[in-house]
């Protein structure tokens, strides 16, 4: 087959080199798990106070994120279907090499797996650094402490699918009861309307600042920005689909999973905002780089700063065990289809790929070490929505292309909810090329690099089915 061609239908796959295969023991629990796990990190600490910054007021910055949620449950829809018709492990590969040949999902898989281990890499030192606030003694530094998290998280994935799962359903039902918890707390104490000399109605526009009072192009500018930090802290929703062909009963748990994933998370940051709205004034929120832990400090006074930094490990390790399980399966899929090497295809006894968890593990460590976060994250933030284009486009083709696919679940929203993800994406894409040209520029190099890499990998690996 050329690298210009779609994979056919009845193509039959090349038989990886491994020991053991995947397990289709995967339910609906651990779907939801994946996605609360994968979606919800660190990010929600501070995104509702960027949101309010760029919006002023409590109906606009609930609206942000009712329309977040409704922008991934669309996108949730889609790839619902996409992952039904084509359950196979490695995620948005799997649908780009259908649609569009070889290259586009070699390309589609190497910019997902780069950008899992860049996102890998830096919840890891972000918990290195929390863990080194809280335990200031430790005599050894943040660093090492991440690079000791990577470590943990690849020997419990190495212990197999049934230890993974387990520790993915519990870290998410831990950090969904932390959030919780909190949530609870700021309902029940009372409003506070006066806080650092300022003095304000509870859920009104933060006076000068609000954007309204600008005009409107203030506030379109100010809800584009917000949109994009909305959308950002969405990001995850998708996790399920990389454990496609694990799951038990795919055409049933994955639209399950990836609608009740969505509505979790959704459910939970709603919740985040409107308790953060009822405790403090639309100006602090606004003003504040972490609005959780203002709302903690007025709760938990002086146990405040230690309560934030535990639910933000909690968050974390969470993200971190969905990335180190899901990644593996970006490799273990391009192996699988003849785009990579075959050794990354070999699974153990208990359903982990392996090598594929040593090289993502490694890489990460790498990164830890060596990365510059602030452009692994401009690149990695870029290439996310860039997946999700790649992925409405191959739903779209493959709708018009393939009419005959056996689609054991159907977006009820085509083509309409398709369009309006894929307009979304684009629009996002094109902002982010505005706004920040340096990493757009340099996601657009990883992109380019994936050109030569699938070339060399052709020429190591068995030629995909014709």
């Amino acid at each position: 087959m050329s690298n210009t061609e779609p994979a056919t239908a009845a193509a039959p796959e090349p038989a990886p080199a491994q020991s053991g295969s995947l397990l289709q023991i995967l339910g609906v629990s651990f779907g939801i798990a994946g996605a609360v796990g994968g979606t919800i990190g660190a990010g929600i600490l501070r995104t509702p106070g960027l949101v309010a910054e760029q919006l002023g007021s409590a109906p606009l910055i609930l609206a942000a994120w009712v329309v977040g949620a409704l922008y991934a449950l669309l996108g949730a829809l889609a790839v619902a279907e996409l992952s039904t018709a084509m359950p196979k492990a490695g995620g948005w590969t799997v649908y780009a090499r259908r649609a569009l040949g070889d290259q586009a999902g070699f390309s589609v898989g190497w910019i997902d797996w780069v950008g899992h281990c860049a996102g890998l890499a830096w919840v890891a030192v972000t918990i290195g650094d929390y863990t080194i606030g809280l335990l200031p003694a430790l005599p050894v530094g943040s660093k090492v402490v991440a690079l000791l998290v990577l470590l943990a998280f690849a020997l419990i994935q190495q212990l197999g699918l049934e230890a993974g799962s387990l520790s993915q359903k519990i870290l998410s039902l831990g950090k969904a009861i932390a959030f919780l918890g909190l949530i609870t707390a700021c309902f029940l104490h009372p409003p506070v309307r006066e806080l650092a000399g300022l003095s304000e109605p509870l859920l009104e526009a933060a006076g000068p600042a609000d954007p309204l009072a600008a005009g409107g192009i203030s506030l379109g500018i100010g809800a584009v920005f917000a949109m994009q930090a909305v959308i950002t802290t969405y990001d995850g929703w998708h996790s399920p689909i990389y454990f496609a062909e694990e799951f038990a009963e795919p055409s049933k748990d994955l639209p399950r999973s990836l609608v009740g994933g969505v509505l979790s998370v959704a459910g939970l940051y709603l919740l985040v905002n409107l308790a953060l709205l009822r405790l403090l004034p639309v100006s602090r929120i606004a003003g504040s780089v972490l609005p959780l832990a203002d709302a903690a400090e007025v709760i938990f006074g002086s146990w405040s700063s230690q309560l934030i930094v535990v639910l933000a490990l909690i968050s974390s390790f969470g993200l971190v065990n969905a990335v180190v399980m899901g990644a593996p399966r970006i490799l273990y899929g391009l192996s699988r289809d003849g785009l990579f090497l075959p050794q990354f295809a070999a699974v153990s006894a208990g359903g982990t790929p392996v090598l594929a968890l040593v090289l993502t593990a490694s890489t990460a460590g790498l990164l830890v070490a060596f990365g510059d976060f602030t452009i692994l994250l401009g690149i990695a933030s870029f290439l996310y929505v860039l997946l999700y284009l790649s992925g409405i486009t191959s739903l779209l083709l493959l709708r018009w292309r393939e009419p005959g696919l056996e689609r054991p679940f159907r977006d009820p929203g085509y083509p309409i909810s398709a369009l309006i993800v894929w307009l979304g994406s684009l629009a996002f894409l094109i902002a982010a090329i505005g706004n920040d040209t340096a990493n757009s520029a340099a996601a657009f190099g990883l992109i380019l690099l994936s050109l030569p890499l699938h070339q060399l990998t052709r020429r190591l690996a068995p030629s995909p089915p014709a």
